[in-house]
């Protein structure tokens, strides 16, 4: 089981969702990079009892719906995890932000 923690590359997750969803390069990173920080935050194992993993990860983003890009799936399963759990929200992509900042 591949699990994302601190100190990790993020190059498996990254090259994992750009296979599964051909996304764009940059909004992968901002994807993966945000799943690294939901994971270092420790939220996802206090609510599921695991660590969260890749494949967790490209599981649940594969469950949205079929027409959704990358940061749609993304805010799809944080929203989801928000409407369950709480405290989710902050890990979502917002996209009317300057991707250079």
């Amino acid at each position: 089981m591949r699990v994302l923690h601190p100190g990790v590359d993020r190059t498996e997750l990254e090259r994992e969702l750009r296979d599964a969803f051909d996304a764009d390069p940059d909004i992968v990173t901002v994807v993966a990079r945000q799943a690294r920080d939901l994971s270092e935050s420790d939220q996802f194992v206090t609510d599921f009892g695991a660590e969260l993993t890749v494949e967790d990860v490209v599981d649940n983003l594969a469950d949205a719906p079929e027409d959704y890009q990358l940061a749609e799936r993304w805010n799809w399963w944080l929203g989801a995890l928000d409407l369950s759990h709480g405290g989710y929200a902050r890990f979502s992509v917002r996209q009317d932000i300057d991707k250079t900042s």
